[in-house]
């Protein structure tokens, strides 16, 4: 199960398209809203979370968990004790964790991109701590993947198909939206 956390305040676009590049991947995917029952997103889009915070329990049927950026979605996000919980899980079971925009921040201050290669969206590469900074659309290192900003989320979404359904599947995906 691919686990997605919203935040009032999250970016759209960075949700919104991985998810969908992951169901269309034929991959499990819940969506997690983080204090609310109906999350809104940093423009004004409302979204009814498939459970919330006091429904997610972290397991092994965890695949991955992924945290979109946006502000102040990012910081209602590192505040969450239930998110904080799910990345702990991941980083102790050898789960994938995936993050976009500025949510890589969140990860890089509990340490966990130190030595390895991140991106994120600019001006938040102080808290990559360890890290050594791409500036790429996406970057994949073991198991951290980790996304620049709205401009790479379906880019971001389709590499984390092709980690958990595999490179034909997402190449399938790919054509089906037609990305060049």
């Amino acid at each position: 199960m691919i686990y997605v956390f919203l935040a009032n305040g999250f970016e759209e676009t960075e949700a919104i398209a991985p998810i969908d590049i992951l169901r269309r991947s034929e991959l499990d995917v819940k969506t997690v809203g983080i204090g609310e029952e109906v999350v809104v997103s940093s423009h004004g889009v409302a979204m009814i979370p498939d459970i919330t915070e006091v429904d997610f329990v972290p397991s092994d049927d965890i695949d991955m968990i992924v945290l979109p950026g946006g502000m102040p979605g990012t910081l209602n996000l590192e505040k969450s004790r239930t998110v904080q919980d799910a990345i702990d899980f991941c980083a102790k079971n050898d789960k994938y964790i995936a993050a976009i925009c500025a949510a890589p921040s969140i990860i890089g201050k509990k340490g966990l991109l130190e030595g390895k290669k991140a991106t994120c969206f600019p001006g938040f590469e102080q808290f990559l701590e360890g890290a050594e900074y791409t500036g790429e659309g996406v970057v994949h290192d073991g198991k951290i993947i980790t996304g620049k900003g709205p401009g790479a989320a379906i880019e971001f979404g389709l590499k984390l198909s092709e980690i958990l359904a595999g490179t034909p599947k997402a190449v399938k995906v790919k054509a089906s939206l037609q990305c060049s």
